[in-house]
């Protein structure tokens, strides 16, 4: 199974990945990671990947165009079984949710 993830703080998930069942899977082959820095796919000098929210919010929202250049250049390299977009409002991960992605040979998580 190979996995993408599409992080705005890649350096976080290293750790997850490289302790318990995913190191021993990712040791014998059977599992893939890649963690993809989404400021690699700015066009802005500071490699912003957020801007302010519309109204009166002080809260700050993820740009598209980093994201589309990230996804688009990711899919000329891989074909992707599933992409997800991962949120808090989201659907709760369970084992037949882990039954279906153990199918799953290419995933891109964002």
């Amino acid at each position: 199974m190979k996995i993408d993830i599409i992080s705005v703080v890649p350096d976080l998930l290293d750790s997850p990945f490289a302790h318990s069942i995913l190191k021993r899977a990712r040791d014998k082959g059977l599992l893939e990671v890649n963690v993809i820095n989404l400021r690699d796919y700015t066009t802005y000098a500071r490699a912003q990947v957020d801007d302010y929210a519309f109204g009166k919010d002080a809260s700050m929202v993820m740009m598209i165009e980093p994201l589309v250049n990230a996804i688009e250049a990711l899919q000329k390299v891989t074909k992707y079984d599933e992409t997800m977009f991962l949120t808090a409002v989201g659907e709760t991960f369970n084992a037949k949710m882990a039954n279906r992605f153990s199918l799953i040979y290419n995933l891109l998580l964002i």
